[in-house]
């Protein structure tokens, strides 16, 4: 957002304007021919200048926009929490000034009460009540026999060392005085006693200070002071922008500010600290438009509804709650669970059956989230998943809709992934062919294969000046002796000998035994479908969507046809995976963050897949994957997999197969075993057996005592069998790491909450 958010979205926008909501107008593909990559939004306009001074505003030439009331706030789905209607007037407010104190990875840090590391002894109710009361009285009962003279005069001793005898045989006002003093210093001892016996002080937080909480209204707190108070901009002032901090105060009190301008202006400022846009150009922008300054190019403020509850200040959304239970570590029980860029920058896997919530309880809140960061300006997201997926949303709270095999899908996908080097093109296209049929050691089928192709898209972009579509693609890979006859002719007029010892290497390796052109060609040819033939196209006809958009903050869903063409699907998810890869180690903004979330991974997992996990973080990126089981993976990728991602996520009804690998890649903690022994009591007197004779008379049990031993053991965090059969229905077992190398074990969460 250098340049007030007006730039131009490079290669994610159409001809045809997106309306308010950000989405493009359903029409079908043109005919006519258009550039490879796709052109860019019409930039929006400047605000108007005038040549007197501005109204109030202190900054001559711009006049202020007068206040205005915001828009509705868009519905609320059905279904969805309380905390997911965005704040706006006064809870804007409210909702700014709450503390999100520092937390743990994964917490909830929109008003969090942090918790102790370790649970104090746990005491029951009744006995906590009961032990107080009966300390009071002991105090009680020692303060009256100390003041009727039952413990003699001695305890007034300090005081008649202190005072002089004409004060005893002339006592006066300051007599008294003192001497009620010093009794109201023994009683205060031996209330701290007392307190300290009966345990006064967890009562108090257990019972009184939940009741105070209730009974204090909420606005007898002080409000913060202007340097401290959010709501009034303290960063724009102390960075030298007032007439902008002034403007946005106004507008946050007024009730025209959202969570989203807040965190899209915070933002905008972000770049002017960092020198990528200018403290004059911000100010002007803010002047003129207010909470509605440094747009997305889409225009959007908000999406068309919310599913999750979110905090854009820290960037988190909740998507559950951590279970009080004892297999929960105490500092996490009850505390709300969040994900957010750090820990999704570590990329995440979740594995679960149908029907056990990936696509509606996790799925969905990330990807909402990363749209209202994307509207910020503070992410770019892709989403990948089957059409009429419930995890990906609504299509109006996206910029760009890709519908593969669709005839009105507005816009078409780049087969090459916007490449203008042919071994690049060639690495790209061969991962999403062959990738899942690598070796996972060596990956040597996925290197001949991108010689292959090198070898056919090389020479002919040098004669046509593009890369080939699919049908001339498979038409090369078939071997067919007119295509590479007139390929061949085409280069030798060109003169161009290099592209020809390419095309003689490619045909003295054609028929080989190891020669992986046929299955490059049997896998083209799932692309080359009557379904697809007004898709990857390279001649300039349609509007191809390149993942190089990705270095702005743009909003993306891709739907594959999974229903009629799932082998074609696969294809198709392996090649944006491997373009998204390429494409963020390329951007020029790394502090914008990427994620490509790929609602059902399945057959997307290579060993380059892998690899390219582990190298996203360092590029300011990450990927959500999800997968019904783990079978899906080949069982040599399955343990590297694990380990490439530092989120993952059990849900309910996984196989006892899946739960060993989480259990093995969860390890093992030691941990506090009690082993409880009972022996019978043998008595040798006679009063005790009679005694023991008549328990066991009454009770129909034999005296016994218990004998405890207590010892450190490693077990596992979470067996097999209780991922399997312990985890109730609706809730998770999941473990993160953020990008700081933070870590939070093993968690039971409930995702419905």
């Amino acid at each position: 957002m250098d340049n007030d958010g007006r730039h131009e979205t490079r290669g994610t926008h159409g001809p045809p304007p997106f309306d308010t909501s950000g989405r493009p107008p359903s029409v079908p593909p043109p005919t006519k021919p258009s550039s490879q990559a796709v052109p860019p939004l019409p930039p929006v306009p400047p605000p108007p200048r005038h040549g007197g001074a501005s109204a109030g505003a202190g900054q001559p030439g711009i006049p202020p926009r007068p206040l205005t009331v915001p828009e509705a706030l868009p519905p609320r789905p059905a279904g969805a929490p309380p905390g997911a209607v965005p704040p706006d007037g006064a809870s804007f407010v409210a909702w700014l000034r709450t503390e999100r104190p520092p937390a743990s990875p994964g917490i909830w840090r929109y008003g969090h009460t942090p918790r102790p590391e370790k649970e104090p002894e746990p005491v029951p109710g009744r006995q906590l009540i009961t032990g107080a009361l009966i300390a009071f009285l002991v105090g009680w009962l020692v303060w009256s026999l100390l003041w009727n003279g039952y413990f003699g005069r001695w305890w007034r001793l300090p005081l008649e060392l202190v005072t002089p005898d004409s004060w005893r045989t002339d006592p006066g006002y300051h007599t008294l005085i003192v001497e009620y003093a010093y009794y109201g210093l023994v009683i205060v001892g031996i209330l701290a006693f007392v307190a300290r016996l009966g345990r006064w002080s967890e009562v108090w937080h257990r019972y009184g200070l939940p009741a105070w909480r209730r009974a204090v209204p909420a606005a007898s707190a002080v409000p913060p002071s202007a340097e401290e108070d959010p709501a009034q901009w303290p960063q724009l002032r102390a960075g030298g922008a007032p007439e902008a901090a002034e403007r946005l105060a106004a507008e946050t009190g007024a009730g025209v500010m959202r969570d989203v301008d807040h965190a899209r202006i915070t933002r905008a400022w972000q770049a002017v600290r960092a020198g990528r846009r200018s403290r004059e150009e911000f100010t002007r922008a803010v002047l003129a438009d207010g909470a509605g300054a440094c747009p997305h190019p889409s225009g959007a403020r908000d999406l068309p509804g919310r599913a999750a509850e979110h905090d854009l200040v820290t960037a988190q959304v909740r998507v559950g709650e951590v279970g009080d239970t004892p297999r929960n570590p105490y500092a996490f029980r009850g505390a709300g669970l969040a994900l957010g860029p750090d820990l999704l920058g570590t990329s995440l896997l979740a594995v679960g059956p149908v029907g056990a919530g990936k696509s509606v309880r996790l799925v969905r809140p990330v990807v909402e989230n990363l749209c209202l960061l994307a509207l910020a300006g503070r992410a770019a997201v892709v989403v990948v998943s089957a059409a009429g997926s419930p995890g990906a949303g609504s299509a109006e709270q996206y910029d760009v809709v890709v519908r593969p095999g669709q005839p009105d899908s507005v816009y078409d996908l780049d087969l090459y992934g916007g490449a203008s080097d042919p071994d690049e093109a060639a690495a790209i296209l061969a991962e999403a062919l062959v990738g899942d049929l690598a070796d996972p050691h060596t990956g040597g089928d996925t290197r001949r294969s991108t010689t292959v192709l090198a070898q056919l898209i090389g020479p002919y972009a040098a004669v046509h000046g593009r890369f080939p579509s699919v049908p001339e693609l498979r038409e090369l890979l078939d071997g067919a002796p007119a295509a590479l006859t007139a390929l061949r002719k085409d280069l030798e007029d060109l003169g161009d000998t290099t592209m020809l010892r390419e095309l003689d290497a490619r045909a003295r390796q054609s028929g080989s035994p190891h020669d992986p052109g046929p299955a490059l060609a049997d896998r083209i040819a799932l692309l080359d479908r009557p379904a697809f033939s007004s898709f990857f196209d390279t001649s300039g006809r349609t509007r191809p969507f390149s993942l190089r958009a990705v270095d702005h903050p743009v909003r993306v869903r891709i739907d594959l046809p999974e229903r009629g063409h799932a082998d074609a699907s696969r294809i198709l998810a392996r090649l944006v995976l491997a373009q998204f890869t390429e494409s963020v180690a390329a951007r020029e903004d790394p502090s914008l963050f990427a994620c490509l979330v790929l609602d059902d991974a399945t057959g997307a997992v290579t060993p380059q897949t892998v690899r390219s996990l582990q190298r996203l973080r360092s590029a300011n990126a990450g990927a959500v994957l999800t997968l019904r089981t783990l079978e899906e993976v080949p069982r040599t990728l399955r343990g590297p997999l694990l380990g490439a991602v530092g989120c993952r996520v059990a849900l309910c009804g996984l196989t006892p197969w899946d739960g060993q690998d989480f259990a093995e890649v969860w390890g093992k903690e030691w941990t506090e075993a009690r082993d409880v022994t009972d022996r019978q009591i043998v008595a040798d007197e006679p009063l005790t057996k009679a005694a023991h004779f008549v328990r066991r008379a009454i009770t129909g049990k034999a005296p016994t005592a218990q004998s405890v031993t207590v010892r450190q053991v490693e077990r596992e965090r979470w067996s097999a069998s209780e991922l399997a059969h312990a985890v109730p229905p609706g809730h998770a077992v999941l473990s993160l790491t953020n990008v700081r190398g933070e870590y939070a074990p093993p968690l039971l969460v409930d995702l419905r909450k």
